[in-house]
């Protein structure tokens, strides 16, 4: 339900009568700079909400508390810096992105209004974690849904019924962004939490900051990674292809977030359960987590390959029917996406080392990945394979494989079979 926010502006605004593809492409540049955002987040959640749930297992609430009101504080903090800081930036960002002067103002008019929601969006999104680690998964699930259903509400209305178009897109998110947050602190200052958001403990703490962005830094370097990708994918497809491939990139992007989401979902509801079962000294519940999870994401990761290869025409039209965008958005869907079922292993592997306080290996592997092997193939593979702009599309299944089997067999070795017989 998270990824609709982005996914149903995108969908929206690509059956615009009037300049939907263009419209599109200007979205998918503005993608760096919203996975900016979200990499700040996750610089919180993902390293706050280990060591809550860690401390929870040791029984420490007073401690828990103390790392639940710094992550709020810092949130607060990230989210008015990043939004003074993005429309300071926003233009030549865009540019160098890849932007022409067809799609420019698209991109330009969404950020203009989304940055105005950075604070709700890092708050809701980065405080839910802390709700699914008290045991509330209902509640952190209604979190998103009454924001992702309020978006899809709001979107026809303000893009086609007010004629608001990218601006409308925009607003719908920040609202239904904005609604979330809300949500998130009413439960968090309110009586069912088990530990509450208090006032005395948002100021912030040298050893917990620390500590927190230390481990979430694996997080922050995960989605980090994924605007620099994203950048570079965008530029290479805008000079080499055009507005077109761009446009296609956007889609790509989409069903990618889409895809991980499930995962992500399988994985964060077992970080509470692996960190609170390190905490406990429970090794054997710590392994057949990991088992778990692999065999979750595993089966759901062949469904999705199986989906890709077989009917990627249908999920490039959910976006655009445009006859050009269609012809390449089919062969960029299948090519990209070749080899996803080894993500299976990057997925689970990364989120088992952040899981368990593993810091520097998960930003290793997250590193290894993206920025050694998956930039250089992006700017290397149109000359390797001699396909030009198509050729791009191949360095993802490629750096799937490598990055994949590296950090999955990294954690078996050194976290699996060593669980509570020797120091990780």
């Amino acid at each position: 339900m998270n990824t609709l926010y982005s996914i149903v502006d995108r969908i929206y605004i690509g059956h615009m009568a009037e300049g939907g593809k263009l419209a599109l492409t200007g979205i998918g540049l503005a993608a760096p700079i919203l996975m900016v955002i979200s990499a700040f987040q996750a610089l919180c959640s993902t390293g706050g909400a280990p060591l809550f749930s860690i401390a929870r297992g040791e029984g420490n609430e007073e401690k828990a508390g103390r790392i639940l009101g710094n992550a709020y504080g810092l949130l607060l903090i990230f989210g008015l810096s990043l939004t003074l800081l993005g429309y300071l930036f926003k233009a030549p960002i865009l540019w160098w992105t890849g932007a022409s002067e067809d799609t420019f103002h698209f991109a330009n008019d969404y950020l203009s209004v989304y940055l105005a929601g950075t604070v709700f969006v890092l708050t809701g999104v980065g405080m839910n974690p802390f709700i699914n680690a008290q045991g509330f998964a209902r509640t952190g699930m209604l979190t998103v849904l009454i924001g992702a259903v309020l978006n899809i509400v709001l979107d026809p209305l303000f893009i086609f019924v007010f004629h608001w178009g990218v601006r409308g897109a925009a607003l719908a998110t920040v609202l239904s962004q904005l609604t979330s947050s809300l949500w998130v602190l009413r439960f968090l200052t309110g009586t069912r939490a088990i530990i509450p958001l208090r006032a005395e403990n948002l100021r912030l703490r040298k050893e917990i900051v620390g500590r927190m962005m230390g481990l979430g830094v694996a997080g922050f370097v995960m989605s980090f990674t994924n605007s620099a990708v994203s950048f570079f994918y965008n530029n290479g497809l805008s000079r080499l292809g055009g507005d077109t491939h761009v446009a296609v990139m956007t889609v790509i992007n989409s069903l990618r977030e889409l895809s991980f989401m499930p995962v992500s979902g399988v994985t964060e509801g077992g970080k509470p359960v692996l960190g609170f079962n390190y905490g406990a000294k429970s090794w054997e519940r710590c392994r057949k987590c990991i088992r778990v999870m692999t065999y979750l994401v595993a089966a759901y990761c062949f469904a999705m390959w199986l989906a890709f290869m077989l009917v990627p025409g249908f999920f490039v039209r959910l976006f655009n029917r445009d006859p050009e965008l269609l012809s390449v958005g089919v062969y960029g869907v299948r090519h990209y996406y070749a080899m996803f079922f080894f993500m299976t292993f990057q997925m689970v592997g990364q989120n088992v080392f952040t899981s368990l306080g593993l810091a520097k290996r998960a930003v290793f592997f997250s590193l290894l990945r993206k920025f050694i092997v998956l930039l250089p193939l992006i700017l290397l593979m149109p000359s390797i394979t001699g396909l030009g702009a198509e050729g791009i599309f191949w360095a993802e299944p490629v750096s799937q494989i490598i990055g994949g089997t590296a950090c999955y067999t990294a954690m078996y070795f050194t976290v699996y079979r060593r669980l509570g017989k020797t120091k990780l």
